[in-house]
C-alpha cells in the first residue's frame, strides 16, 4: 500500500535551477528510496481539555493510489538541514491548514519511533515504496483545522472511537498501531 505525500514545489534558490538543495527530483527519490531508509515525522493532532487530558484525536481521511478511502496521520519527510521542530510544523499546517495553530512538544522526543518497510511482517508497519523511519509525535491543535493537499477531511474521534478495531482497520500501512500506541503515550488507550 503506497502512502504518497507528494512534495510541494519549492520556490528555486537564485543560483539553482534544480529546485533548492534540499528537494530531488521524482526520478533522484526514486533512486533514493530504493537505496536509504527515508526519514518522516508523523503528528496525532489531539484537542486537549483544560487540564491537559486528550479528548480529541484527528485522523485524516484519503484516497490512495487505487482510489480506495483511508485513514491516516499527518506525516511527510524531513528536509535537509531542517529541523524536526521544523519539519513538523511544515506538515502540520500542510495537512490541516496554516490556522490549526500546533503547539508543538517542548522536546523533540517522539513517543514512539516506527519503521516501514516494504515487505509486510518483519514490523507492524508497511509502505511499499520504501523503508522508511518516522518519528511519531502528538501535537495537540487550538485553531481550526482546514485539510488541505491531498487529504479530504480530518475527522475528530474520542480516545474510545480511535482506538477501536475499526478505525484501525481503515488506517493505511498499520497506522492503527501507531494510533493505539499516541493513545497510550498520553494515557488515554481504554
Amino acid at each position: 500500500m503506497s502512502v504518497r505525500t507528494p512534495d510541494p514545489t519549492p520556490d528555486p534558490m537564485p543560483d539553482d535551477p534544480s529546485g533548492g538543495p534540499a528537494w530531488l527530483s521524482d526520478i533522484e527519490l526514486e533512486q533514493a528510496r530504493r537505496r536509504l531508509p527515508i526519514l518522516y515525522v508523523e503528528a496525532v493532532p489531539v484537542r486537549v481539555d483544560g487540564i491537559g487530558q486528550v479528548i480529541e484525536l484527528g485522523v485524516l481521511l484519503r484516497a490512495n493510489a487505487v482510489g480506495e478511502m483511508t485513514r491516516t496521520l499527518v506525516s511527510g519527510r524531513v528536509m535537509r538541514g531542517e529541523t524536526l521542530r521544523e519539519a513538523l510544523f511544515r506538515h502540520l499546517e500542510k495537512d490541516l491548514g496554516p490556522m490549526a495553530f500546533p503547539q508543538l512538544p517542548a522536546s523533540p522526543v517522539p513517543f514512539q519511533v516506527a519503521e516501514y518497510f516494504p515487505m509486510p511482517g518483519i514490523s507492524p508497519f508497511t509502505d511499499d515504496r520504501q523503508h522508511a523511519v518516522s518519528l511519531a509525535y502528538v501535537v495537540p491543535v487550538t485553531g481550526t483545522c482546514e485539510p488541505r493537499q491531498d487529504a479530504l477531511e480530518l475527522t475528530w474521534m474520542t480516545p474510545e472511537e480511535a482506538a477501536s478495531v475499526a478505525v484501525s482497520e481503515e488506517m493505511e500501512g498499520g497506522r492503527g498501531t501507531l494510533l493505539r500506541a499516541a493513545l497510550a503515550s498520553v494515557g488515554r488507550l481504554p
